[in-house]
């Protein structure tokens, strides 16, 4: 299981510092605070705890103690790329869920991985055991953490992100499988 230690955080710490050590930050803070998810409530990654509080009349320690206990939760739906080579070996049942694009999925996937579509989370949600255990991944291990919450808030209990996504699945367990860089063109 991920580490539960966490990096400190005070009213002078930017935002960008807070997303880096708690990757789930923006997601807490938009649901609880509505800030962080559009254009209406965005901030600036220099912009710091405090600040954004002052503007939003929010204390400061509330969104602290917010963004580490979401953390918290966010820790226990990983599993680390070491477990989830165990998983694979022993658990039969395991689906694993690919949610990044196609085009990453054709060109790097972990052996046995589905591409999570909207059809196949479509026939997931109408046919599979609540209970199967399932491993969802992207590139880097952010992205499907929100799929993970979407599972499990439809009911799958045994849902898990795996930690670092493919890339850290590969450097620690399977370093055959090709890193990649996403570029985005401007």
């Amino acid at each position: 299981m991920p580490d539960l230690e966490f990096p400190p955080l005070s009213p002078e710490t930017t935002l960008s510092l807070v997303l880096q050590n708690y990757p789930g930050a923006q997601r807490a803070l938009f649901a609880r605070y509505h800030i962080g998810g559009c254009s209406s409530c965005a901030f600036s990654p220099s912009e710091t705890l405090a600040q954004v509080c002052a503007r939003n009349s929010i204390p400061v320690a509330e969104v602290i103690q917010h963004i580490q206990n979401s953390h918290s939760g966010d820790v226990q739906l990983q599993i680390s790329p070491r477990e989830f080579a165990d998983l694979v070996r022993m658990e039969p049942r395991l689906q694993i869920l690919d949610a990044r694009t196609r085009e990453e999925h054709e060109a790097v996937k972990i052996p046995g991985a589905q591409l999570m579509t909207q059809e196949l989370v479509q026939h997931v949600f109408s046919n599979w055991d609540k209970t199967t255990p399932i491993v969802l991944y992207d590139h880097t291990g952010s992205r499907a953490m929100d799929a993970v919450a979407y599972f499990i808030g439809h009911g799958f209990t045994d849902a898990k992100c795996l930690t670092g996504g493919i890339d850290a699945y590969s450097q620690e367990v399977d370093p055959s499988l090709p890193r990649y860089r996403v570029e985005i063109e401007a």
